[in-house]
């Protein structure tokens, strides 16, 4: 059976079991369609929590930062796995002991403010639809490349699957498929990695073939790796370029955005106890660290494999290019969607791969006659491409496509379902239109979630940079919004709505502003986007850091100005802070 009757058999039979779920757990109340009717067992939570956690950004794009930015990708694998922790820490519990559906409403209570609920949700949306691009683009690369149809067309097909769950069965429908999403995608991406950690060194565990000897007995993997990738003018693999002062905050505005992800904290609002959110917590921990493990290992091999197979023999002699003609399979076909390209600069018919972008390497790569990188690899495409690159066999390929899809549709469906439930519950029910039935109420959450499938189809098919990058962009401001707006809706007193409006808004404002400067959204960027331009160092990826610090500072100074919240604020504050 070849590749593409392989992938579609293992790609439909996923299909036919979240849908089959999706029928079997359809949504008949709001309570089902916002938190699954609050019955989910802990352990089918942090199952579900973990797929909704690793998205596209997870499978698909951070093996291929760590590929390409080596020790600089770290800070991804840092930042949110810290601020999982952070979350199950400091905000779960506690929101979960809130007892309703949504953040905005949580917000709203708390400050004792529709307004306050109305700037919540609109925080929400934006941090929502950025995230949701991402995952929209993911599901375009997986679809174009194994359906083998354009990213247009794949963007298409996952929008009308993702539609499908989402509307029918709301979050009930979604935490079951999303259990299964689990396996499917947990399965795909650790045994590729098993077999190419035992292809490449010998061990069976990715983890450890970090550390180990090769198998041929060059050395170890990571020390042969810096030695390659130097020796065709990149920077070592195990060294840094980021300065320290962005790492931190990179990595700080990755860990609070985190914690303020809002399709992440509703999960816990799905566990029938406040004892249950905190063992789903743990659940979800060790569920998202069999993959998180895996990635830096999948990272490395990826960026071996390909570069041995462009720069086959000693840099400098020609016959170690790979020649253009007798390119693999798997070259061709990742070039038919866009994702890899090459443009032979030097017309010699033969790939040259190299950093172009390093004046110390630009004399040795004009010795040789190289006139320019001529190969470009898009880092969304290494998870996906690896098992081919290694010559795996065909149902590994199918696997991961399935994974692929799996975790982009996983989150984009929980992202949709709290964007759905912000304009319908929030919006709608909790300020605009009280008086509705709960049957109108289910349906404006279904309609409110088809409009939001076409605007991230639209953002996953023109999104503001690749599927991490733009990932990371949500969690900045997720980090300057809300986070803090629940942070001290828990653990101050003090704090007004003044204090958490003003303070929200902006921390939002200033991370937009900071994006659009450097980064640009639907309009041009105004500054160069490098570490020169940057305000005090920091880079567009973590400014959410800096602007949560300003939305904590903003929240105080204008609570300790005007009047103190009401006696009711302090007994809920204290109600939700009281284990049970």
């Amino acid at each position: 059976m070849d590749l593409q009757t392989l992938t579609y058999l293992v790609v439909g039979a996923t299909f036919v079991l979240y849908v089959g779920i999706a029928f079997a757990s359809k949504a008949s109340s709001t309570g089902e369609f916002y938190v699954a009717g609050k019955h989910v067992h802990p352990v089918a939570n942090g199952m579900a929590t973990a797929a909704d956690w690793m998205s596209a950004a997870s499978f698909i794009s951070m093996a291929g930062l760590i590929a390409f930015l080596g020790y600089d990708g770290s800070v991804y694998l840092m930042g949110w796995t810290g601020g999982y922790v952070l979350l199950a820490l400091l905000l779960a519990p506690y929101l979960r002991k809130f007892g309703k559906f949504t953040v905005p409403e949580f917000i709203g209570d708390r400050y004792v403010s529709q307004a306050a609920r109305v700037v919540a949700v609109v925080c929400l949306i934006l941090i929502s639809f950025t995230y949701v691009a991402g995952q929209m683009r993911g599901v375009g690369i997986v679809f174009s490349r194994f359906l083998s149809v354009d990213i247009t067309t794949g963007l298409v097909i996952g929008m009308a699957i993702v539609f499908f769950y989402a509307v029918l069965g709301g979050m009930k429908g979604i935490t079951y498929t999303q259990v299964a999403q689990y396996c499917v995608l947990i399965f795909a991406y650790t045994v590729p990695a098993v077999f190419i950690s035992l292809q490449v060194t010998g061990v069976a565990l990715p983890q450890l073939a970090m550390g180990s000897e090769l198998s041929d007995g060059s050395g170890s993997l990571l020390a042969r790796l810096d030695q390659i990738v130097t020796e065709l003018g990149f920077a070592a693999y195990t060294s840094g370029t980021k300065s320290r002062v962005d790492v931190f905050f990179i990595t700080l505005a990755l860990m609070i955005g985190t914690a303020g992800l809002p399709h992440v904290i509703v999960r816990f609002f799905t566990v029938p106890r406040v004892r249950d959110a905190r063992s789903s917590a743990g659940y979800a921990l060790l569920f998202i660290a069999i993959l998180y493990t895996t990635a830096p290992a999948v990272g490395a091999l990826a960026r071996m494999n390909l570069t041995q197979t462009i720069q086959t023999g000693p840099v400098g002699v020609a016959e170690s290019n790979l020649p253009y003609g007798e390119r693999p399979d798997w070259f061709k076909t990742w070039e038919t969607t866009g994702l890899l390209r090459f443009e032979d600069k030097n017309g010699d018919g033969r790939i040259q791969y190299y950093d172009d972008a390093n004046p110390a390497f630009a004399p040795r790569a004009a010795s040789f006659g190289w006139r320019g990188n001529e190969l470009e690899v898009d880092r969304d495409i290494m998870v996906l491409a690896t098992p081919e690159i290694a010559g795996l066999p065909d149902w590994v390929i199918a696997l991961v496509a399935a994974g692929g899809i799996a975790a982009a549709l996983s989150t984009a469906a929980g992202l949709l379902l709290v964007i759905s439930a912000a304009i319908s519950h929030d919006l709608l029910k909790g300020v605009f239109a009280r008086s509705i039935s709960e049957r109108q109420e289910l349906m404006a959450g279904r309609a409110s979630a088809a409009v939001a499938v076409l605007l991230a189809g639209y953002l996953g098919y023109d999104p503001p940079g690749f599927v991490a990058q733009v990932v990371a962009l949500a969690f900045g401001l997720a980090a300057a919004s809300l986070f803090p707006a629940i942070l001290l809706g828990i653990f101050s007193m003090r704090v007004n709505k003044y204090g958490a409006i003003a303070g929200m808004v902006t921390g939002l404002l200033f991370t937009i502003g900071y994006i659009i400067a450097f980064k640009g959204v639907v309009m041009e960027p105004w500054l160069p986007n490098t570490a020169e331009h940057w305000w005090f160092g920091i880079s567009p990826e973590g400014i959410g850091a800096l602007a949560a610090g300003l939305n904590v500072a903003v929240a105080l100074v204008v609570s300790h100005l005007t009047p103190a919240p009401p006696d009711e604020v302090r007994a809920l504050v204290e109600r939700i802070r009281t284990p049970a």
